[in-house]
């Protein structure tokens, strides 16, 4: 399949890099793709490494395994940078998306020669300023919606706004607050 997407999501454990990847696959879904989405978890705790995975396509999808030649892929911790091969199979014209508030060039030593496009959010400082708290997976999702362009930026944002409204009904503020950090993610990352 051609314009088939393929996302790999690296985390910890408690850090919503899975449940980006399941509203990503939602918002792929409402706007009329073929989306697959799943984690591959190790010791199941808080804190651990975690990885998830996204196919988004127009046509359907006969794969049932792991990625291991991502288009993208999202790094929601920096520190995992140091113990976890996240360029692994990245393909050199996709990208590497990392909540950091470093700038990309920095992040280069880090990343084993990779020679692909690299990208930097504030993750934790954009969920904190409209959330009140460290969500960094709500602007990586938004994040790598604007690097990969899986989905239409402005129906991602309407997708998400039904999504959160629905998930939320009873906590307004929350709605509120999860899309002004995907609107800002989607005008602050930074190749």
């Amino acid at each position: 399949m051609s314009d088939m997407i393929e996302i790999r999501w690296h985390g910890r454990g408690g850090q919503g890099a899975k449940t980006a990847s399941l509203l990503l696959a939602d918002a792929a879904f409402m706007a009329g793709q073929y989306v697959q989405s799943f984690p591959e978890y190790g010791p199941e705790r808080s804190g651990a490494p975690i990885t998830a995975y996204n196919r988004i396509s127009s046509e359907r999808c006969s794969i049932h395994s792991n990625i291991y030649y991502p288009d993208y892929v999202a790094v929601v911790d920096e520190t995992l940078l140091e113990s976890v091969d996240v360029t692994s199979g990245l393909k050199e014209d996709g990208a590497i998306i990392i909540n950091s508030e470093k700038d990309p060039k920095e992040l280069r030593p880090y990343l084993n020669g990779y020679k692909g496009r690299v990208f930097t959010i504030a993750a934790g400082h954009i969920s904190r300023k409209h959330l009140g708290a460290y969500f960094p997976n709500t602007p990586m999702l938004a994040a790598v919606v604007a690097v990969s362009k899986c989905v239409d930026p402005e129906e991602f944002l309407k997708n998400m706004r039904e999504s959160y409204s629905h998930k939320f009904a009873n906590k307004p503020q929350v709605v509120e607050g999860n899309l002004k950090c995907l609107a800002d993610a989607m005008k602050e990352v930074r190749e």
